[in-house]
């Protein structure tokens, strides 16, 4: 605690996460769970599992993911399905999770 008569300061970069923290989407709510749950296009659930229906972000988490999970099946690049090709694309709406805000 600081002496007498002396006002508490913030830092700026104390300021500035709080900005960051108020302003950004971290994809909470309803619309992180659609995010998630990969109902939505513009989410990170690009890449399913045929085998389990699992979600990933990209090729290297599918693959990560199919080593650990499915060890006996081989796994091919061919058989998984991208959900963003299968889904509509809807630009008007913000993408839950992704850096940004639409308040600024």
């Amino acid at each position: 605690m600081t002496g007498k008569a002396k006002p508490k300061k913030h830092t700026a970069k104390e300021i500035a996460a709080k900005i960051d923290a108020a302003t950004t989407n971290r994809g909470g709510g309803k619309a992180g769970m659609a995010d998630r749950i990969g109902i939505e296009k513009g989410g990170h659930a690009k890449y399913e599992c045929p085998h389990c229906k699992t979600t990933a972000p990209d090729l290297k988490s599918m693959q990560i993911h199919h080593e650990a999970r499915h060890p006996k099946l081989p796994y091919e690049e061919e058989k998984l399905v991208n959900r963003h090709a299968a889904l509509a694309v809807e630009t008007s709406k913000g993408r839950p999770g992704i850096r940004g805000s639409l308040k600024k």
